[in-house]
């Protein structure tokens, strides 16, 4: 019996491509497909799948928002994250959501077969380097647990402001947000006031700065994420 994959994904090129490879392994099959989160929570429960691939950046609720729902009410079920956001922001973040995997959009055609039988054994799939970081920093919470009102940028941040704090540290603009992110220019706007105010940033320069230097921080493996 093949193991059956549902994809969310909201960028057609995407699932085409991976229709093709899941339809092409012996023992896979797509049974579903979806372009946002509550049509995939809709369709689910109908096509019953092994596994979900879903994307992060979806109009609407999110992905990382969809893991959460979805564990609610389909407690079990795999979810593979594939996504644009480099892992080192985001992994440990669908992991604690109830990921059982993060994979990158860029590693996609050549990992994400292995990636889905992985996970389909029970096992995590996140690569080597996530491996190592997340051995890192568990290793030093238990050493110095981190103490109440010093959470880490990520734990401060809600889902979609992270992904908004995230692009101000790529220089992305708030056009170019709002069309990545499928939501208007004035809720982009709307993001980065509460950023700041969680932040207790006062200028738009400022939360730049952080994010970049809060990016440069996770993409090299160093903990902390720059809250001075």
């Amino acid at each position: 019996m093949k193991h059956r994959i549902f994809i969310l994904e909201d960028h057609p090129i995407m699932r085409r491509g991976y229709r093709t490879l899941i339809n092409g392994e012996m023992d896979l099959e797509v049974c579903g497909e979806a372009e946002s989160a509550e049509e995939a929570l809709d369709q689910i429960p109908k096509t019953r799948p092994d596994l979900v691939i879903a994307d992060i950046s979806l109009e609407g609720m999110n992905g990382i928002q969809f893991i959460k729902r979805l564990q609610t009410e389909q407690q079990g079920l795999d979810v593979l994250v594939v996504s644009m956001h480099d892992e080192s922001l985001y992994a440990e973040r669908a992991l604690h959501a109830g990921a059982s995997g993060y994979l990158m959009k860029k590693e996609a055609d050549s990992s994400v077969i292995a990636a889905i039988r992985r996970v389909l054994g029970g096992r995590i799939y996140i690569s080597d380097r996530m491996q190592d970081k997340v051995m890192v920093r568990f290793a030093g919470r238990m050493v110095a647990p981190v103490a109440p009102g010093e959470r880490t940028l990520v734990e401060k941040l809600s889902d979609r402001e992270l992904e908004v704090f995230e692009l101000h540290g790529r220089g992305v603009s708030t056009r170019e947000m709002a069309e990545m992110l499928q939501i208007s220019p004035k809720t982009v706007a709307t993001h980065r006031g509460r950023i700041k105010t969680k932040l207790a940033i006062d200028h738009t320069p400022e939360l730049v700065r952080r994010a970049v230097l809060w990016i440069e921080s996770e993409e090299s493996g160093t903990s902390g994420a720059t809250e001075n």
